[in-house]
């Protein structure tokens, strides 16, 4: 049985926005992402909603119930500013990097550095056409560093072909 959606009206819009902004920030990423997708069935370029969105499914890396098949990479194409594909990509590939950690596999230290690698790849693009007093990609570039010069993540060695996915 298929129920059929409510449509959210635009007026309803910034509320509804506070109110996936609040369930991500109280852990809920599906109610967030529920949220999301009805503002975008309302206004499908609206870039906060696509925004949090994106941060909604990469809340939920890891999880094991997802409400759609929605990926990361659909959002980001969606996004209008060259600034914040490469910003939020990173993004995604450090979020990546942080549930390989949490996995905590034989394989998770080799993982985590090649997300962390591609993270700070776009976070330097980020840097390079950052707005004025916007330093976000050189703050998480940081933390990816710090990530990589810890214990837990490790570097394959050279001809290392073992746990590449």
């Amino acid at each position: 049985m298929s129920f059929p959606l409510k449509s959210l009206s635009r007026d309803a819009i910034p509320r509804a926005l506070d109110k996936a902004d609040r369930y991500r920030f109280l852990n809920e990423p599906v109610q967030a992402e529920s949220i999301c997708l009805d503002i975008l069935r309302a206004d499908p370029d609206n870039q906060p909603a696509l925004v949090t969105l994106l941060l909604a499914l990469t809340d939920q890396f890891g999880r094991g119930y997802k409400m759609s098949d929605i990926q990361p990479a659909e959002i980001l194409h969606k996004l209008s500013s060259d600034y914040e594909r490469a910003y939020y990509s990173g993004i995604v590939a450090e979020r990546k990097a942080e549930t390989v950690l949490e996995q905590d596999q034989p394989h998770s230290k080799f993982l985590a550095h090649d997300f962390l690698k591609e993270a700070m790849a776009h976070y330097d693009r980020a840097a390079e056409i950052r707005p004025a007093g916007n330093d976000d990609a050189l703050l998480r570039w940081n933390t990816c560093a710090r990530m990589m010069n810890s214990a837990g993540v490790a570097e394959r060695e050279q001809g290392d072909e073992r746990f590449l996915e």
